[in-house]
């Protein structure tokens, strides 16, 4: 049965009902997983973008097929971080992507935060799946002219550590950006053990990435992942940043072409 856990929108504490579940015999080591998984379409090509956009509101079978591979990929891993992934809306048929995959993939605990909804044709945000619930879950809206962009706190008590891990999803927008990691800087001061994954849709060298990684001392694992499109890889704007007290080990970018991006993954150990 799938964990339930009610999180209040844009809380900014770890909410304090969710029992920390600590296997003392686990080793110390997590296997990690980041995908954008861009609502389950399938896209292989920019005409795809425009051929396909009524894949954007209007249900597809192969939908279902789509997440059940991600479901193969992902089972594989300890954690996995999920962005556009759809909460249930037309466009999937009303199936709520983050359950559906973590249901498939054996996951004991799965979370979706809502970061945008559009009417009842598409509900987008963030995806936890863990094998473990953690013990304190926390949403964050990130700043920004348009709505609709979010990072979801998770932490974890493991041996020796309590480790948060951050799910997160930018902006298009350079400004919008620049805002949003300054202020998702200022949310991770004092953490010792962080980890934070997503789709920042900036590559290492914009000055914001830059600041983000000197401010927090955040060790950039990805700044050589080329994800971005899928199908001819020429963009590192998904990204993976670990704290200096955590070590990681076979950072990799995935062949899979079930999204747009290609998905990051790592092994750290503390």
């Amino acid at each position: 049965m799938m964990a339930e856990t009610a999180v209040a929108s844009l809380a900014s504490k770890p909410v304090s009902n969710i029992s920390p579940v600590v296997d003392r015999d686990r080793s110390r080591q997590l296997r990690i997983l980041s995908y954008n998984i861009q609502a389950g379409i399938r896209t292989r090509r920019y005409s795809d973008y425009v051929t396909g956009s009524w894949r954007q509101l209007i249900p597809h079978h192969q939908h279902c097929d789509t997440l059940r591979d991600i479901a193969n990929l992902v089972g594989a891993f300890d954690i996995a971080g999920l962005q556009e992934a759809d909460a249930g809306s037309l466009r999937t048929g009303f199936i709520d992507q983050t359950r559906f995959i973590a249901e498939q993939a054996g996951f004991a605990f799965q979370y979706h935060q809502s970061n945008r909804r559009v009417a009842n044709l598409a509900h987008a945000g963030n995806g936890l799946m863990s094998r473990w619930e953690p013990s304190g879950l926390a949403e964050h809206a990130l700043p920004g002219a348009v709505p609709g962009r979010g990072a979801l706190f998770s932490w974890y008590e493991l041996p020796g550590i309590t480790l948060l891990t951050v799910i997160v999803h930018l902006s298009l927008g350079q400004r919008a950006r620049a805002r949003q990691l300054g202020y998702l800087a200022e949310l991770l001061r004092g953490h010792p053990h962080v980890m934070v994954m997503g789709d920042f849709n900036a590559s290492p060298q914009t000055m914001a990435v830059r600041d983000f990684a000197a401010t927090t001392r955040l060790r950039l694992l990805t700044d050589q992942c080329y994800t971005f499109p899928s199908w001819q890889p020429q963009r590192c704007i998904d990204h993976l940043f670990i704290s200096a007290s955590l070590q990681a080990q076979h950072v990799h970018v995935g062949a899979q072409t079930f999204s747009d991006h290609l998905p990051i993954s790592t092994t750290i150990s503390w």
